[in-house]
């Protein structure tokens, strides 16, 4: 997950803050301070994430562009400028125009805003453009939310109590709620200086940036793993009480599937899995870079000469073409693969599927699934012709039967034009006359549309009247007879208005089949 490092340059960052028995500092010196810190933390367990860093005042420059050199984004924290006036919403048009350029509008994104709180003066400032925002053209549209998913962290250089004597808290507030409100506002606790930056900068690492260690399992194996991007808590909306679901550290591999069997299943996230301290000999494998991977000398020597479960595992997959069902949490899974991120390199990669017992239909419930071996005969057949997939679901599914489905007021028009047409042919088209009166019935009944019903029963007294001399008079009698019969349905009665009811031929002298 990319992230954007949006630092305030304007004049209101040069204000002094007076710190007990040392020189002197600006609050641009504390915010600095701050974001060495996050670097620093990212360059040591983030090293993966893409980074950008940009400042602004008036206008805004993007000083280093998406890079891992964590060491080019802290020279260039060393080497800002003091401009003029702040102006958020040109920043914001910056920050959009940067990320669709490099990673399109379906990347998820993280921007961390660094600010002192001040919403600048006149036109421009936070204040003036939320309260134009419901008098703006297409042409002058607000940057947020923006177009591509979005968590929004501000970091005020700043206490609560001093964004609170003027409207700044409540202005960041409604930046936070227009952004989609999925982020958080951190404010400095006690006075301004290094140790309150530190705290505030540490906040914002254990909420966004802390690594995500697991152990992975497989029988009697097991590797400690980091997974990359965290894992994010997912809601299930069916639930009578919706509570997080978090992924597990205990990740436990419940058994392996052709990628032909798997196909391409839909999933709500992607997650990059490395093996905790590898080096060169881990690298050749193709986890990652050696650069990018390895951890403290003494950890990464005893990795390389030690055997990894990690690294066996996808090698495997890699060279066997199948993918690792893992297990997340109860009742909730995901996937173990190798993806190439070029010719000579591939990744393990985890992909988590929605919760739930049966996430992927056709391969039925996953508990349920078991060894080839424990099966009385190959599923595969013996020279790999055939498949166990898709499972075959116990019960026919509704839209394998022949129901009545009106999508469009043409299909409806169609099925009503059918029965007038049966009726003017009765009594030759009796039995069709029932059949197609009965399925309108159901149909109507099902969807609670009461009103069609009766409507129908309207038409079908109208063809009675409209009778030529010549017709057969059994014609008249079934038409009433079908009309009556339907408006008794239109009422709810229970007797009538049962689903499971058909309306029959009234018998009469001059009653006839078709032929």
């Amino acid at each position: 997950m990319p992230t954007v490092v949006l630092m305030d340059v304007s004049l209101s960052m040069t204000r002094p803050v007076s710190l007990d028995g040392s020189e002197e500092f600006q609050r641009k010196n504390l915010a600095v301070h701050g974001l060495n810190m996050l670097f620093e933390h990212m360059a040591s367990n983030y090293r993966l994430e893409f980074t950008t860093l940009m400042a602004f005042s008036s206008l805004w420059e993007l000083l280093v562009p998406f890079t891992r050199d964590y060491n080019a984004l802290q020279e260039a924290l060393s080497n800002l400028e003091d401009y003029d006036k702040t102006c958020i919403e040109s920043a914001l048009h910056g920050v959009s125009n940067v990320v669709q350029q490099e990673w399109g509008s379906a990347c998820p994104c993280q921007v961390v805003l660094v600010t002192d709180g001040s919403l600048g003066i006149g036109k421009g400032s936070l204040r003036h453009s939320l309260l134009t925002l419901k008098q703006r053209g297409d042409d002058k549209k607000f940057p947020l939310p923006f177009p591509f998913p979005t968590k929004l962290f501000i970091m005020c250089i700043a206490n609560a109590e001093e964004l609170q004597m003027t409207d700044a808290m409540d202005n960041l507030e409604e930046l936070l709620r227009i952004s989609g409100g999925d982020g958080q506002i951190f404010t400095m606790e006690g006075p301004l200086c290094m140790k309150s930056v530190q705290a505030l900068f540490g906040r914002l690492i254990d909420h966004a940036y802390s690594p995500f260690h697991a152990v992975l399992h497989c029988g009697n194996l097991s590797s400690d793993v980091q997974v990359f991007p965290r894992p994010e808590p997912i809601v299930v909306d069916e639930e009578v009480e919706p509570m997080p679901r978090t992924v597990s550290t205990d990740l436990e591999i419940v058994g392996f599937i052709e990628i032909a069997d798997i196909s391409s299943p839909p999933v709500i996230s992607r997650h990059l899995v490395l093996p905790i301290a590898v080096n060169k000999e881990v690298d050749e494998v193709g986890t990652g870079t050696t650069d990018e991977l390895e951890e403290e000398p003494s950890a990464s020597q005893m990795a390389g000469k030690s055997p990894n479960f990690c690294v066996l595992l996808h090698g495997s997959l890699k060279v066997e073409g199948m993918v690792a069902l893992v297990q997340l949490g109860p009742e909730w899974y995901g996937m173990l693969y190798s993806q190439a991120d070029s010719k000579k390199k591939s990744n393990l990669m985890m992909s988590l599927f929605e919760p739930g017992a049966e996430p992927l239909p056709w391969l039925g419930k996953i508990s349920h699934l078991g060894p080839i071996s424990e099966a009385a005969e190959n599923p595969y057949g013996e020279d790999d012709s055939k498949s166990p997939f898709p499972v075959q679901p116990p019960v026919k599914r509704s839209y394998a039967q022949n129901v009545t489905v009106w999508i469009k007021a043409s299909g409806l028009q169609t099925d009503v034009q059918k029965i007038l047409r049966n009726a003017r042919k009765l009594p030759d088209k009796t039995q069709t006359f029932y059949k197609e009166l009965n399925r309108l019935r159901k149909a109507a009944l099902a969807f609670g549309f009461w009103e069609l019903l009766k409507v129908v029963a309207d038409l079908l007294e109208r063809e009675c009247t409209l009778l030529p001399d010549s017709a057969h008079p059994d014609a008249a009698f079934q038409l009433s007879h079908a009309a009556q019969q339907l408006k008794l349905a239109s009422t709810g009665d229970s007797q009538h208005s049962a689903f499971d009811h058909n309306i029959v031929p009234m018998h009469t002298d001059f009653s006839n089949t078709e032929k």
